[in-house]
């Protein structure tokens, strides 16, 4: 069966999008508090202050098309074997990451890159740790689907069995047609991955504490929390150069920006052959552009919520926000023996703002206290997200995969 999408393979063209570098750009926008509706007339039920996603045009979002990617996002019947959903890999209590250092996918293979949080991803233009072509939720849907290298999901060649299965289920007869009214046959991939993308477009959080200060309420932070946000936002620590604005990123888009920004950076995690290596399969940029300069760089994923997304980086090599804060405090990461053995302070193309600092035992904490005023309690509880289908239904038998380098929680890709 012809897959109605595939990935672009326009290398040129998306490196030219890597132009936007700046650091945090995002305006706070409609802070009288209304509810954005976009010109479809869905109504997002966005927080106060956050600007409407960018949608595209060919997948305009409404509540019947979000619910119909709800179940799909948490079915594990889109796995080969039955044993895995998209929810195995992104768990809401954790923001829509994993507890897994590199989660399994449903064969068992092991994954080389961490679980990124989705939260808020309807503000991301690019969308993988380090792959500039990957920038369209639907298309993204793809590689965990169909992907090979590794195997995710694992329904590559079986597209006709998965939109079967869908099919055989009265719930997919009734969410299909009314998701996609006008469609001769509302069963396809392309209408599958563009429902699951219209879900996560709603995975939006607003509601930390560091937000309700944001707007007015100014017991939200404890004092401790608020030296921890002078110390984020200063020159001292660098910290907001990659993680600003108002997704904590340098990466974002909205429908009101003139063009995205798009940032990938190196902060100095490996050095294994005193030249800026990086360990393979996780080059970063560099295996998409060849450049020696792009070793190494990754994505500023968002840190809202990060205290639920451990473990940290791309590889999720760094168990702890405490030794997140040691890697940055030495201006990069020292590992004394091994295959991975280097100096990642010295790493030639490391990023200007990873150049170290030091902290006493107050302001250890008050950064700590801030970091954990970005969680949003409401954002992981919301029923709005959660798994649909009722205990014991053939697309609930299990959510869970086998971790790698964690006793705790499920796997994911």
């Amino acid at each position: 069966m012809a897959r109605p999408r595939t990935l672009r393979a326009g290398l040129a063209l998306a490196c030219a999008a890597l132009s936007g570098t700046a650091c945090g750009g995002d305006e706070i926008l409609g802070v009288d508090g209304s509810v954005p509706i976009d010109d479809t007339g869905f109504e997002w039920g966005l927080p106060e202050g956050f600007p409407l996603p960018r949608v595209p045009a060919d997948n305009p979002m409404s509540s019947v098309k979000v619910e119909l990617g709800r179940h799909l996002f948490h079915d594990v019947r889109l796995s080969g074997n039955e044993t895995q959903a998209c929810a195995s890999c992104h768990v809401q209590e954790q923001a829509f990451s994993v507890s897994a250092v590199r989660p399994a996918g449903s064969t068992g293979e092991v994954h080389p890159r961490n679980s990124m949080s989705l939260a808020n991803v309807a503000y991301q233009p690019v969308l993988n740790w380090a792959n500039p072509l990957v920038d369209n939720l639907s298309e993204q849907a793809l590689i965990p689907l169909f992907g090979e290298e590794p195997v995710e999901l694992g329904m590559s060649g079986r597209e006709d069995e998965l939109l079967e299965r869908l099919r055989e289920d009265p719930v997919y007869l009734k969410l299909f047609a009314d998701a996609f009214p006008a469609a001769t046959d509302p069963f396809s991939i392309a209408t599958m991955t563009d429902a699951i993308a219209s879900f996560q477009r709603t995975l939006i959080s607003g509601e930390s504490p560091v937000d309700l200060r944001r707007r007015g309420d100014r017991d939200a932070l404890s004092e401790s929390a608020q030296l921890g946000e002078a110390l984020f936002f200063s020159e001292r620590l660098e910290c907001f150069h990659c993680h600003g604005g108002l997704m904590f990123t340098g990466t974002s888009d909205h429908a009101n920006k003139s063009a995205p920004e798009i940032e990938f950076h190196n902060t100095g995690l490996y050095n294994i052959d005193g030249e800026g290596g990086y360990p393979w399969p996780n080059t970063g940029l560099h295996e998409f552009t060849g450049r020696a300069e792009d070793m190494g760089r990754f994505k500023a994923p968002s840190l809202r919520n990060v205290a639920l997304t451990a473990p940290y980086m791309h590889d999720g090599s760094v168990a702890t926000l405490d030794e997140v804060i040691d890697h940055y405090a030495a201006g990069g990461r020292t590992i004394a023996e091994g295959a991975n053995a280097g100096v990642g302070s010295a790493n030639p193309f490391k990023s200007g703002f990873v150049k170290g600092f030091t902290l006493n035992v107050q302001e250890r904490q008050a950064l700590l206290d801030y970091m954990h005023a970005l969680t949003d309690s409401a954002f992981i509880a919301n029923p709005a997200f959660s798994n649909p289908w009722p205990t014991g239904s053939p697309a609930r038998r299990s959510v869970s995969a086998t971790p790698h380098g964690s006793a705790t929680g499920p796997g994911g890709h």
